[in-house]
């Protein structure tokens, strides 16, 4: 934070935000099919929440057409772009291409993007307001997934990971190896 001469403190948004840019993410695309035809919008505010239930989370600006929709629709996709659909994640985001061929695929009556990295399709359970987002806290109902590599997102530029296989980690894989959230004791040898 910045302190102006009265001593009211002035958040620099402009620095926060990129800051929050230091962190890689993946580019999803959140899909719903609404008044007779699919609809998408750029999402990288996605995340895991749980594996038992399985439950991930989306972050909507509560501004946007999505947010105004998803809770009346209940049911969604998610589409983990792979490295080579950055168009379609300009477009999604707003950034229309009147000429990119978009094609979707359906699984259980929910549009997905073609080609993308994973999928999930998602029923909203809850819904937690945060400032000028929504949070959705969803139920997965269905995922897949292939070797594509994703399309990634850092300091405001489309990122691709190198073609080198990267290293097997060097512990057993078990339910904690990807979704540990706090502390974890090692068992005493």
């Amino acid at each position: 934070m910045e302190h102006t001469t009265n001593a009211q403190p002035v958040f620099d948004t402009r620095g926060f935000r990129h800051a929050l840019g230091r962190f890689a993410s993946g580019i999803t695309v959140l899909t719903v099919h609404h008044d007779g035809r699919p609809h998408g919008m750029t999402v990288n505010s996605f995340v895991s929440v749980s594996l038992d239930p399985p439950l991930i989370l989306v972050s909507l600006d509560n501004r946007s057409f999505m947010h105004r929709v998803l809770p009346g629709v209940g049911r969604f996709g998610i589409s983990v772009l792979a490295q080579n659909q950055d168009a379609l994640s300009n477009h999604f985001a707003g950034r229309i291409a009147p000429d990119l061929h978009i094609r979707f695929i359906s699984r259980d009556g929910v549009p997905l993007l073609e080609g993308a990295a994973a999928y999930f399709i998602a029923r909203v359970e809850d819904a937690h307001r945060a400032g000028d987002h929504t949070l959705y806290i969803s139920r997965v109902e269905h995922f897949e997934w292939n070797d594509e590599r994703p399309l990634l997102f850092y300091g405001g530029q489309y990122r691709h990971i190198a073609g080198e296989k990267g290293q097997p980690v060097p512990y057993a894989q078990d339910d904690y190896s990807l979704f540990s959230i706090g502390s974890f004791d090692p068992p005493v040898r």
